[in-house]
């Protein structure tokens, strides 16, 4: 029987990852009991699976087609597959006639906007979101007040890590993440930057900025690798080229 990493994933719920993630929160039911505790094997022909009470239609994996959708996500848009009240999902944006159910690769928080890959190829997104492959993701803030170049270098130190720790300079007892910040324009009030990161997640770029003394005014993710929001408005989307995807899956093999 498969794990119910593997089920979940394929019925578009959400990564590998994050159906872990969530298991360990004690969101997933499986016959009507909360399971916490991996490895779980599933029967899709018998067992009942539930994510924060909504169940969830599952199948025996008969493979299909891969599905490789970028999508440029408008703000109060979640990136998630399970709705929690009246939310507005990514993938409520996209065509109801894929071959496929899609999940979001990675999460984009509902105040932030931007690239956001959707796809049913689950060996894909694990790598592309876990941290030993350190895909790099730029993302351009626009926050309030001028950054001097003694707070810019402050802010190059800061160690930025995905599950929300932070800390920076000589005193950091954790190995650096791959970190690149780049000012785009500023003036008395406003600085508008690019942060280029390999590990980390909008939210904590968020908490990060304010910390330092410069609220978020908006955030876009503006790249994920070879892949850019060009040609795209809010709310559009476009299949992967063939080159996008071979130049993803390269970049995906590579260990730092």
């Amino acid at each position: 029987m498969p794990r119910i990493q593997k089920v979940l994933a394929s019925a578009g719920v959400a990564s590998r990852r994050n159906v872990e993630r969530m298991i360990r929160e004690g969101r997933v039911t499986l016959n009507g009991k909360v399971v916490t505790e991996l490895p779980i094997l599933v029967d899709p022909e018998v067992d009942r699976v539930q994510v924060d009470g909504e169940p969830v239609a599952i199948s025996p994996d008969r493979g299909g087609p891969r599905i490789y959708i970028l999508l440029n996500k408008p703000k109060h848009v979640y990136s998630t597959n399970v709705a929690q009240g009246e939310q507005t999902l990514a993938i409520d944006l996209l065509p109801p006639n894929l071959p496929g159910r899609v999940f979001p690769v990675g999460r984009l928080d509902a105040d932030s906007k931007g690239l956001l890959l959707l796809t049913n190829d689950g060996e894909m997104t694990n790598r592309l979101t876990h941290p030993r492959y350190g895909v790099p993701k730029t993302y351009r803030a626009v926050v309030d007040g001028y950054i001097d170049p003694r707070r810019m270098q402050a802010l190059s130190k800061t160690v930025w890590l995905s599950d929300g720790v932070s800390t920076s300079g000589p005193k950091a007892k954790i190995k650096p993440v791959h970190s690149h910040l780049k000012i785009v324009t500023r003036s008395r009030d406003m600085t508008v930057l690019d942060i280029t990161i390999r590990e980390g997640r909008s939210r904590q770029i968020r908490r990060i900025l304010t910390k330092f003394g410069h609220k978020v005014r908006d955030l876009t993710r503006i790249a994920m690798g070879p892949l850019t929001l060009q040609g795209l408005s809010p709310g559009q989307f476009r299949h992967l080229t063939n080159r996008e995807l071979s130049q993803l899956r390269a970049l995906a093999q590579q260990k730092v």
